[in-house]
């Protein structure tokens, strides 16, 4: 088990894109480590939850292993928690990916199927953002690009920080206390992606100090 104290945890329960992640908050100057099981999110600084793949599949991983509960509890207790692409998704209640399935339900909105009538999906590569606002995106302008890759998009209830467009408008970044989250991937957005990836990590230092 890592020392943990103080680090931001990347969880790994077989549904995320861990290497690249990893990588990316190297380069943002992140005492980072992969948590792989829950007990390693009880003293860490903040942590993300990356996520490819289907809603179903990562709350079972999820919950099979344990990590939706300390997931939760963290939260409760105020950790910074950054949810990536999928990830963000299932910080919210459902998806019409996944019927019936529960998310984590730590965000008020739905997950529902990109009205994207004549466009191909998955919603896949550069698109800029708009109505950019909070604490993770700050320093973010309306017009930068951010990576996408997703078929289904978030409609948040009162935390939206951005906006993007691919036949509709969803929400690009949530946020709302300790809790945030993008629909699109820092890791693989350039400068523009590090920038959100330093914020998280003064967010962390600000959060623990």
């Amino acid at each position: 088990m890592n020392n943990a104290k103080g680090k931001t945890a990347v969880i790994d329960y077989g549904a995320g894109n861990l290497h690249s992640v990893m990588c990316a908050l190297r380069r943002a100057g992140a005492d980072a480590f992969v948590a792989e099981s829950p007990s390693e999110l009880c003293d860490c600084g903040g942590i993300i939850l990356p996520g490819v793949g289907a809603f179903g599949y990562a709350m079972r991983s999820l919950r099979d292993s344990g990590f939706d509960i300390a997931i939760k509890g963290a939260a409760k207790r105020g950790v910074p928690l950054l949810g990536i692409c999928l990830g963000m998704q299932i910080l919210f209640s459902e998806s019409e990916e996944s019927p019936g399935e529960e998310g984590l339900n730590i965000l008020p909105g739905k997950v529902t199927l990109l009205k994207a009538e004549g466009l191909k999906t998955p919603h896949m590569g550069w698109t800029d953002i708009f109505d950019c606002g909070g604490r993770l995106l700050q320093g973010v302008n309306s017009g930068e690009f951010m990576y996408f890759v997703h078929s289904f998009g978030v409609h948040s209830e009162g935390c939206r920080a951005a906006a993007a467009q691919y036949g509709e408008i969803f929400d690009a970044a949530a946020e709302r206390g300790n809790v945030f989250a993008t629909q699109f991937h820092p890791e693989k957005s350039g400068e523009s992606g590090a920038k959100i990836l330093r914020n998280f990590m003064r967010i962390c230092e600000e959060e623990n100090a």
